[in-house]
């Protein structure tokens, strides 16, 4: 969610200038599509300023659960606030293009805070950065949630070693859950994501119970295409084939992590 940003505006280390996207159109996209319940991440380009998270899942009520970007200097009273509006989580971002570096000591000692709340660690990385930051992902504390597969090259395809040694890492690592989401941010060939359905399929009737799925909207930073949602939500029953893995997908998972 963006903004408004007359009301929460964008931080001034921002990488990248969204139009509005507030929290009445997310509800509105969620009613049309039938879904329930939803997660809602922090926006990169609000910093660690949770405001306009925190309004939403305050609108949304039980019906929405947060992921935070928070500060390491974040007060206990800060945190235990943040876990009342709904959030279970922090996102550690390791993509340049998209946040300024930051020590993994740093990140280290957020996860050690958060832990003690129940909450899970969101990292978002690319496939090329995974055996850097392996050592570290062992060190998290905490359930991990890795963003859109790692960002595996698909053009290379699913037998590429940078996309088995993120697989080869949800087997050892039964902390470590997946998003199997943003085929549009994957795809070179575009709608209908024909060419990602075999990696999201892979990790889905691998780890069943550790799949994770969801629009991404409002897609922020596409060059190549705006995605239909409606394509998105298309895309599910081709990467989780039975009512059963669908079920534990779109419900029992995230029920799991953000709702228990």
């Amino acid at each position: 969610m963006f903004g408004p940003a007359a009301r929460f505006p964008f931080a001034p280390e921002r990488k990248y200038t969204p139009c509005d996207a507030p929290k009445e159109k997310l509800f509105e996209l969620h009613d049309f599509l039938g879904f329930e319940r939803s997660v809602i991440v922090q926006a990169t380009c609000h910093g660690k300023d949770n405001a306009a998270l925190v309004d939403a899942l305050d609108a949304a009520g039980n019906r929405a659960r947060g992921v935070a970007s928070v500060a390491p200097d974040i007060s206990d009273d800060e945190l235990a606030a943040l876990d009342a509006a709904g959030v279970r989580g922090v996102r550690f971002n390791f993509v340049r293009r998209l946040v300024d570096a930051t020590p993994r000591d740093v990140f280290l000692s957020i996860a050690q805070r958060i832990h003690a709340l129940g909450w899970h660690v969101v990292v978002y990385f690319e496939a090329q950065d995974l055996a850097d930051l392996t050592p570290f992902l062992r060190q998290l504390p905490t359930t991990i949630v890795v963003d859109h597969m790692g960002r595996p090259d698909v053009a290379a395809g699913v037998d590429h070693p940078d996309f088995q040694r993120f697989a080869s890492l949800m087997g050892e690592m039964p902390n470590l859950w997946s998003k199997v989401t943003c085929p549009e941010r994957l795809s070179p060939s575009g709608p209908p994501y024909d060419d990602v359905v075999p990696f999201a399929a892979a990790l889905v009737e691998r780890f069943p119970d550790r799949v994770l799925w969801g629009t991404d909207w409002p897609h922020p930073n596409m060059t190549s295409h705006m995605p239909d949602d409606g394509q998105l939500v298309d895309f599910i029953p081709r990467i989780a084939p039975t009512a059963d893995l669908q079920k534990a997908l779109l419900v029992d998972n995230p029920r799991r992590l953000y709702w228990s």
